[in-house]
């Protein structure tokens, strides 16, 4: 069952899904309608979940779920990443590679590997003040609060020099 995200408690559980790349505005759209009709028929062991997406620097899905309605289950779970997985194979984009990490240069998203990124923090290149995405993140609240954050206020300190 689909629900504005903004509806969502702060409690609720989300996954973050980096892209490779930038999805265009025609993708975004496809995206967000196959995401739509996914959430609304979304299900654990036959139970409704509440809940919703969001595309976020149109490089991010994040899928999340009200678990005071209904708690995502191993089925449900595995349900949203072949969902996930369609959309790599449909628009020929990395979502799952959690080796790739992402940062901000300015106004700009640039996705590299784990060793590039270890890489750029040894050169200083990235630094305490770089803007990092912690897609490790759990809930609507950390999301909203410990996503898009500096890369001293993240998991990504511990390769700063």
């Amino acid at each position: 069952m689909y629900i504005p995200y903004n509806e969502l408690p702060n409690s609720a559980r989300v996954w973050v899904y980096q892209a490779d790349r930038t999805f265009t505005q025609e993708e975004i759209e496809v995206i967000s309608a196959r995401a739509l009709l996914f959430i609304d028929q979304w299900t654990r062991h036959g139970e409704d979940l509440k809940g919703s997406f969001a595309i976020k620097y149109n490089q991010f899905i994040i899928l999340a779920i009200d678990e005071n309605f209904n708690s995502a289950s191993g089925c449900s779970i595995d349900a949203s990443v072949r969902f996930v997985k369609s959309i790599e194979e449909e628009f020929n984009v990395d979502l799952m590679d959690k080796m790739n990490i992402s940062f901000k240069d300015n106004d700009n998203i640039n996705v590299v590997k784990l060793s590039d990124f270890q890489e750029f923090a040894k050169q200083q290149k990235i630094t305490a003040a770089t803007v990092v995405f912690n897609n490790m993140v759990n809930t609507k609240e950390d999301f909203e609060t410990k996503w898009e954050v500096t890369a001293d206020k993240s998991w990504h300190s511990r390769f700063l020099v």
